[in-house]
């Protein structure tokens, strides 16, 4: 017993060092303190809302010496580039913004795209060690599993605007552009639930078994508040996505869930539940995890990938070409980055006790 709370407590402090290597000090995030709700006062006239502003067209002029392929070949029409998406968000808009990207990289590179949407992450990561997938979009942990296993390579990684909550030491960064996010607990309010230790004899969501924030981060902060999630928990649900997590968490299918910060705010559950800011809230915070981004698979044309991550950035440059690639993942820009980029992190899990590799099965 005494070696295993050693193990948890060695989890822990690793963690804790790990984040405090990131750009601004990180620290270890504590139950939130009840704050009663503030008072708003009564009005007669329904309050008007803001209208949202239409992105204008996306703008995709072709881009001088790209690479010319012959009928048959890679990146021709009847064999084209195939990049695959994980199902992170709500399935139906992926779907759409991803042929929409596929249709403008094809008119700004002269190349052919197309794309599919994996039934899960290790579908996604599977269809690139196959070779039936020569690129893809995948989520933190979906990206090292498919390196581990695979040698894929990053290639380009989001930054978004910083999104936070009350309970974030990272509070401050709020809006800023970040190559980092966090992963959060949630729960109904009303439901007791406020702390980590809380959960035990609970139902949780959580999202995929390769899902960074919504399951494998979340997996070692049960572990290192001393909560074994196959003995601990009642339940544990893989709701497919951060939207289900938490539409499962507001319906009450289950007491609490894991999700990115803050996927309260999806446009998808804004619009089926408007109130869910105010019945679901968070209750605890993860360290920073680098963010998504894409990947190619090992040997692939350097020319054939040059030209796509170039129509890419083209695509991020261009107000309206951003929009089309920001309704799939919420990208505000894309960066280029080293083959290494999520090796640190990878050796952070490994630290923890975590072997990628063996998740892929």
């Amino acid at each position: 017993m005494k070696r295993t709370m050693l193990l948890v407590i060695s989890l822990v402090v690793a963690l804790a060092m790990v984040a405090g290597c990131a750009p601004a000090p990180t620290a270890t995030p504590v139950p939130p303190t009840k704050v009663p709700p503030t008072a708003v006062p009564p009005t007669t006239v329904p309050p008007t809302k803001e209208p949202t502003a239409t992105p204008p067209p996306a703008v995709c002029a072709p881009l001088p010496n790209m690479p010319t392929v012959k009928a048959g070949e890679l990146g021709s029409a009847e064999n084209p580039i195939i990049i695959t998406f994980v199902p992170s968000g709500d399935v139906p808009t992926i779907t759409k913004a991803g042929n929409e990207t596929a249709e403008c990289l094809h008119k700004i590179t002269g190349l052919y795209y197309k794309i599919e949407v994996g039934t899960s992450y290790a579908v996604s990561i599977e269809a690139m060690g196959a070779g039936k997938a020569h690129a893809g979009f995948l989520a933190t942990f979906a990206a090292i599993l498919a390196r581990e296993k695979y040698a894929i390579e990053p290639a380009l990684a989001a930054t978004r605007a910083y999104s936070t909550n009350d309970l974030d030491p990272d509070k401050a960064l709020k809006g800023t552009q970040q190559m980092f996010y966090k992963g959060q607990f949630i729960t109904k309010k009303g439901s007791g639930i406020k702390s980590v230790a809380d959960l035990k004899g609970k139902t949780f969501c959580g999202v995929d078994a390769t899902s960074t924030s919504g399951w494998i981060i979340p997996s070692i902060n049960l572990k290192a508040n001393g909560i074994d999630p196959d003995k601990d928990l009642k339940a544990v649900t893989y709701a497919g996505s951060h939207d289900n997590v938490v539409i499962a968490v507001y319906k009450g299918d289950c007491d609490a869930g894991a999700c990115y910060v803050d996927a309260r705010t999806s446009s998808a559950v804004q619009k089926a539940y408007p109130d869910v800011m105010d019945q679901v809230e968070p209750f605890f915070v993860s360290i920073r995890i680098p963010n998504d981004g894409l990947q190619f698979i090992k040997g692939f044309d350097p020319a054939l990938k040059a030209a796509t991550v170039q129509g890419l950035l083209s695509m991020m440059a261009d107000p309206g070409g951003k929009a089309v690639v920001k309704r799939a993942y919420s990208y505000d820009n894309l960066v280029e980055v080293p083959i290494d980029f999520y090796d640190e992190f990878r050796e952070l899990l490994k630290t923890a006790g975590v072997d990628a590799a063996s998740l892929v099965k």
